[in-house]
């Protein structure tokens, strides 16, 4: 091996030049190779391996052979030479990497403990701090003389001391970043971060005074309730509510007089039998004084519209009708009546009246009327809302039914309040015990309140004052037991300062989870409104304008219908029918009507030669077409298509869905046409007179009219063919129809007959039975129905026969001749005389009536339609489409909760840190103070 080794070494280092191709470059390096192989190989054939290398194979020969030295050997040369100082580096520089990962990770480790000792240190040094000055608080309370004055050591004024000026420092470097803050907004940081960093139980370790924390949180709490109202007009479902305070408690527990005395005046309404039938929604807003001037009382009830009242009386009765309007078989209802109270006497709150629990139903109320009210105050009691619980003290708390509905929904007591009332009623003792909670301890604690007054009240005062007073005198004589050494809460005015702040801390408490629902609530209406609407905004005034726009146009296209030259037709055709029935009326009934077609026929007989008969009867003909009413008989053909033009397009979209504007457009429009009618029919007559006395024809006219009564005779033969087929096939063929026709002549053949014989009988003045008995029974052979179809069928042969005859007549040369034939084509002339009747109709018609009802119409419709809608009107009129509903229903709900979430967002801003707040910790004098 180590030979072989140098022999390579060798032949790559020496300096000879090598011939690497030819025959004797195959068998130099056979033979060079040769010995080196034999030492290796052990050989156990022979023959086939001898001719191996002994003769080199062609394929051999045609080889290439790589240089000993090449170019590509150079850089393996290189990479054996590096190999080890590169992975001596790799190894260094991995090790140094691992070296600096673990020191950043110790340097992090190291400054987390270093931070939690030092929010461990600020934590204790604040409790301390608080709980010295809580103790300092209680001790100037108290004047004891008999002890000394306590002095806080030097050590803890020094700490302190520098810990405020590290407080103050901060807030000075703060303060450039929002100089815009107003006082109400510093006080709103304040009440913000304060609600939402503490309980609603630890409102009495707050430094603040409560008047102080009442002015600080006015204006968040006022922004919160805002937002709820905005909320509850948004959706009704319980993922969009901030918390409101449900007020349960029995029929008698006194849930009315705590309302009235916590807004200082009596509105609810009040009764013997059950009178709060539906839930009230209160809302108190207060109304702070603007320079110096108190702001008045009112209330508003937004559902009804009523305006600002002022007289609590009213508000009451109000109400009453409101609740009474239930029916007594239901008793109670669903349905909340919205009411505010904009008072400076009044905490901005939410409150929700319910109707009391009754155990016993009366004779006129309904059974169930237990759980109804069950369910509702279930419905009402659910989270996030605070349930003030109202039980009198002379009531064993055991048997309060506002207790027990609030342990089903809230059994650690987190959301209730609980409000003892009447605690006048009972020793001063047992009342201090109620309000202790040991029985039933609730997380929000109780609060006694004398509501109502039953002692002697002056006649200038009113119910709430005496309340009031009656209540100061109560906790004042005991101030033993209710007084401020006491922990116990007592008074309305306790409880006014304690439904706010537990308000307010549970309205901030679920700012984060409302943010969160507003905000995918408001993500799913931008999304549905881009891809239904492609944000295509509409109000209803733009809906009620494209819609009246819309009408004009439609209408507009279809006065198109109402040109003259098919006012011109359709008139001609009312005068064609009328033509036809002159025609039959005084010439196909006529006897004599074959001896005018043989008199057109004679080519000697000459016009003036016709004997007066037949040109009396052409004259009586154009004046019976002339009188027949053709201007009535016009005027209204034309009114009736404007009515049915009327009538489709309020039939159609959009007025399909405005009932009400669609019977108001039909009755306008309605009432124009009767105002012209009149009008347009006498002038049509006036106009027409002329014709019925002398009309002119010229040879064209004469000529158009005749083509015309060809036209119209071959439609009525058509017409006539048509309907024979219908009745040959009704009866079951033409053999069938002959025999009906036969026996239908032979009736009235014998029908004659007996009105000759009876006209002979009367003239002889024999009886009427004896000519009766000499007729034979009629047969019965064909049904009634057949025989009254044949009398049609020869009807129509005998029309059949004169339209033909008239036909032929009317392609003579005779008629052909001019208007000098009149007298032998009195088809041809009537005809004349309908195109010009037609002509004049038409031309007055449009003047006097389609002009006038054009220019009104859309006048019209801006008057009695559009000027003529208030506010409220025209938002019914768009809402009453369902497509354009929607499309305000999802644009209002995202404008809506835009505009929540940007109130949602003007509270967060409100926060001093936008870092999260950092965990309270106890510290080491917690146990103390």
């Amino acid at each position: 091996m180590l030979s072989l080794i140098k022999r390579r070494i060798a032949s790559v280092l020496t300096s000879q030049k090598t011939v690497t191709y030819g025959l004797q470059a195959s068998r130099r390096q056979l033979e060079g190779t040769r010995p080196v192989r034999r030492q290796f190989t052990t050989f156990l054939a022979s023959g086939s391996l001898r001719r191996r290398y002994t003769t080199p194979s062609p394929a051999m020969l045609r080889q290439m052979h790589v240089r000993a030295i090449s170019y590509s050997s150079i850089p393996k040369f290189v990479a054996r030479a590096f190999r080890v100082p590169i992975a001596g580096a790799t190894i260094g520089a991995g090790g140094f990497g691992y070296a600096n990962y673990k020191f950043e990770e110790m340097r992090k480790t190291t400054g987390a403990w270093i931070s939690t000792a030092q929010d461990t240190v600020s934590g204790a040094f604040e409790t301390a701090s608080d709980g010295i000055n809580s103790v300092t608080a209680r001790l100037s309370e108290l004047k004891l003389p008999e002890l000394p004055s306590v002095e806080t050591p030097q050590f803890f004024k020094d700490l302190f001391a520098a810990r405020q000026k590290e407080q103050r420092k901060d807030e000075d470097d703060k303060e450039p970043e929002s100089p815009n803050n107003s006082p109400q907004d510093a006080a709103a940081i304040a009440a913000l971060v304060a609600a939402t960093m503490s309980s609603p139980s630890d409102s009495k370790s707050d430094a603040l005074t409560p008047d102080e924390r009442q002015n600080g949180l006015m204006h968040l709490t006022r922004k919160l309730i805002e937002i709820r109202s905005m909320l509850l007009s948004i959706d009704q479902s319980d993922s969009l509510k901030l918390p409101s305070i449900v007020v349960i408690g029995s029929q008698s527990s006194g849930k009315s007089s705590v309302l009235e005395a916590v807004v200082g005046h009596e509105f609810l309404p009040k009764g013997n039998n059950m009178v709060t039938r539906r839930p009230i929604e209160l809302t108190l807003i207060h109304t702070p004084a603007e320079n110096g001037k108190t702001p008045g009382e009112y209330g508003e009830f937004p559902g009804l519209g009523l305006g600002k009242i002022s007289n609590f009386s009213d508000i009451q009765r109000v109400l009453t009708d409101l609740n009474l309007a239930v029916p007594a078989s239901e008793a109670v209802s669903n349905d909340p009546i919205d009411l505010r109270i904009y008072s400076p006497n009044v905490p901005d709150l939410t409150l929700i009246d319910l109707p009391g629990y009754v155990q016993i139903s009366s004779l006129d109320q309904p059974e169930t009327l237990k759980e109804k009210i069950a369910l509702l105050c279930d419905k009402y009691i659910r989270e996030p809302n605070i349930i003030l619980a109202v039980c009198a003290a002379d009531v064993d708390l055991a048997n309060s039914p506002a207790l027990r509905a609030s342990r089903k929904v809230d059994p650690l007591g987190l959301r209730t309040i609980g409000v003892i009332t009447k605690m006048d009623l009972v020793p001063a003792e047992q009342g201090a015990g109620i309000l202790s909670g040991n029985r039933y301890p609730l997380h929000l604690g109780y609060v006694g309140v004398v509501a109502k007054s039953h002692g002697k009240k002056s006649s200038k005062d009113s119910t709430a004052l005496a309340a009031q007073r009656g209540e100061s005198d109560y906790f004042g004589a005991h101030k033993d037991v209710f007084g401020t050494q006491s922990t116990l809460m007592v008074g309305t005015d306790t409880l006014r300062r304690r439904l706010m702040e537990v308000l307010e801390s549970s309205m901030a408490s679920s700012l984060h989870g409302i943010t969160n629902a507003v905000q995918l609530e408001l993500e799913e209406a931008t999304y549905q409104f881009k891809v239904q609407y492609n944000d295509r905004r509409i109000t209803a005034e733009s809906y009620v304008a494209e819609t009246m726009d819309s009408l004009k146009l439609r209408f507009k296209e279809y006065t198109q219908q109402f040109r003259r030259p098919i006012i011109r037709a359709k008139l001609k055709s009312m005068l064609e029918d009328k033509v036809m029935d002159v025609l039959e009326q005084l010439y196909w009934l006529d006897k004599r009507a074959p001896e005018l077609g043989v008199l057109a026929a004679d080519p000697k007989v000459k016009p003036e030669d016709v004997e007066p008969y037949w040109r009396h009867k052409l004259e009586a003909a154009s004046s019976l077409l002339t009188k027949s009413g053709v201007g009535r008989d016009s005027t209204l053909l034309v009114a009736d298509g404007l009515r049915s033009l009327i009538d489709s397009i309020a039939a159609g979209e959009p007025f399909n869905f405005h009932p009400r504007a669609a019977e108001r457009l039909t009755e306008f429009s309605h009432m124009i046409l009767r105002d012209r009618i009149g009008v347009t029919s006498d002038q049509v007559e006036n106009c027409i007179k002329p014709f019925k006395y002398d009309v002119e024809v010229e040879p064209r006219e004469w000529e158009v009219g005749r083509e015309k009564a060809v036209e119209l005779f071959e439609k009525e033969v058509d017409m006539c063919e048509q309907k024979l087929k219908e009745i040959k096939k009704k009866v079951g063929g033409g053999r069938r129809l002959n025999g009906l026709i036969g026996y239908v002549k032979t009736l009235e053949e014998q029908q004659k007959e007996k009105s000759l014989k009876r006209l002979e009988n009367a003239a002889e003045g024999e009886p009427e039975g004896a000519a009766a008995d000499d007729v034979p029974a009629e047969s019965y052979r064909y049904p009634p129905g057949q025989l009254s179809d044949a009398r049609y069928a020869m009807m129509y042969s005998d029309r059949l026969s004169i339209l033909k005859l008239r036909i032929m007549a009317l392609k003579s040369k005779r008629c052909r001749a001019g208007p000098q034939s009149e007298v032998f084509c009195p088809e041809a002339f009537l005809n004349v005389v309908a195109d010009k009747l037609a002509y004049t109709s038409a031309m007055f018609i449009n003047i006097e009536l389609l002009d006038q009802f054009f220019y009104q119409f859309p006048r019209e419709i801006d008057s009695r339609l559009l000027y003529d809608l208030d506010r409220k009107e025209i938002v019914e009129f768009a809402r009453e489409n369902p497509i354009v509903r929607r499309h305000l229903d999802l644009q209002e709900r995202k404008d809506k909760l835009e505009e929540v979430m940007k109130q949602l967002n003007s509270l967060s801003t409100l926060r001093a840190d936008p870092q999260p707040a950092p965990r309270r910790h106890r510290g080491l004098f917690g146990g103390v103070f």
